[in-house]
């Protein structure tokens, strides 16, 4: 079972439904808090995530968003996150909390959120809607919780909000043990048969390797849409010039047959982008890429291992969900799949917001994505 997982079973064992909702300021951050952000994040009740990183900030900022420091705090403990601002004409300025609030507890989004709105309404920044995405785990009890503060359900933006959570936190052995025997036999046959992962430095070579893998499967799946090759080069520079971004390859007949690109963001890795060529002659490569990653970031210190993105438990085994060939490959190692509660609007103005939902947010998107060719969020 997956740490992260526990933890919140635990939190939901012990929490006493009468307990009083704790109270929260929200500011921008300092200067300083921004020089020292990944430090800062990676404190966070839950350990952050690698989208809010100072590498996303880096990525997103300019792009169409504007980039924002929020803290939350209350009763001297902070959380730091990160928030992506877009301004529209009539309807004002809309906030996405991009895998945010990290909070202690589902009961904390109502007075956070709170805090969140009464901040922007003190600063007059003129935000209508706070598009809100936490890693909180989807359950009866986070349900209640949300529905208490208000939130109004949206479409999920982010490709995890199902995951496959691996805990990687045990010895290499334990680990490997933990996975599924069809995993084991893949990796155990691919080393066999002389398959070998190669780690490959940051750099056009190894971008242009890894994109076009990607991109043939794509093609040959519909999966998921793929952004720009610049998008990616990006992307992959602002991780690797931190030391937060890896790269593993597998080769067939000499080339690249197998890519992945993994993060790895305080105790948390998350398998971010990854291809392959289609009907290859080596079993288990994909597998045994994973294995190497795995391992990798167990060197590392991360204690989580996030496969990024499958479909909703409930469709896990439903063949006409566009990720279900991922699906299997990532539960090949493990078998539990994560939902969290996805994303929601934090309505600051509901005239504003019923007009964003009604027609507004597709007409930007539509023309944000003519102008940039790029994705809206």
């Amino acid at each position: 079972m997956s740490a992260h997982i526990q933890k919140y079973r635990n939190r939901a064992q012990t929490r006493l439904d009468t307990a009083p909702l704790r109270e929260f300021t929200a500011r921008f951050a300092t200067a300083e808090e921004i020089e020292n952000w990944d430090k800062h994040v990676t404190a966070n009740p839950n350990g952050g995530n690698m989208l809010q990183s100072a590498a996303y900030a880096s990525v997103k900022n300019g792009k169409g968003w504007k980039v924002r420091f929020l803290v939350l705090e209350s009763g001297g403990n902070a959380s730091y996150n990160l928030v992506l601002e877009r301004n529209f004409p009539v309807l004002g300025r809309l906030w996405y909390l991009i895998k945010g609030p990290d909070l202690a507890d589902a009961a904390d989004l109502e007075p956070a959120l709170e805090a969140c709105a009464q901040f922007v309404r003190s600063r007059k920044l003129n935000v209508f809607t706070i598009k809100v995405e936490p890693d909180i785990i989807d359950s009866d009890e986070a349900r209640r919780d949300v529905a208490a503060a208000g939130l109004v359900k949206a479409p999920n933006i982010q490709s995890n909000d199902s995951t496959a959570l691996l805990d990687i936190s045990g010895t290499e052995e334990e680990v490997f043990k933990a996975i599924s025997s069809r995993a084991r036999n893949a990796i155990r046959r691919a080393e066999r048969e002389g398959c070998q992962v190669v780690r490959q430095e940051q750099g056009p070579e190894t971008y242009r390797a890894l994109y076009d893998l990607m991109a043939n499967t794509v093609n040959a799946k519909g999966s998921m849409p793929l952004r720009s090759y610049d998008y990616y080069e990006r992307f992959w520079d602002e991780f690797c010039n931190r030391g937060q971004g890896n790269f593993f390859f597998a080769y067939e007949d000499g080339k690249p047959s197998v890519g992945a690109f993994v993060i790895n963001y305080g105790a948390k890795a998350t398998y971010k982008d990854g291809g392959s060529t289609q009907n290859r002659k080596q079993y288990g490569d994909s597998h045994l890429v994973q294995w190497a990653a795995i391992r990798r970031m167990q060197e590392l210190g991360c204690t989580e291992y996030d496969f990024c993105g499958t479909p909703p438990a409930a469709r896990i085994k439903d063949k006409t969900h566009n990720l279900y060939g991922m699906g299997m490959f990532k539960t090949s190692f493990t078998k539990t799949v994560t939902d969290f509660v996805g994303c929601h609007d934090s309505v600051l103005s509901p005239l504003r917001h019923r007009l964003w939902v009604k027609g507004g947010e597709k007409v930007f998107r539509r023309i944000e994505t003519a102008r940039t060719r790029q994705q809206f969020y």
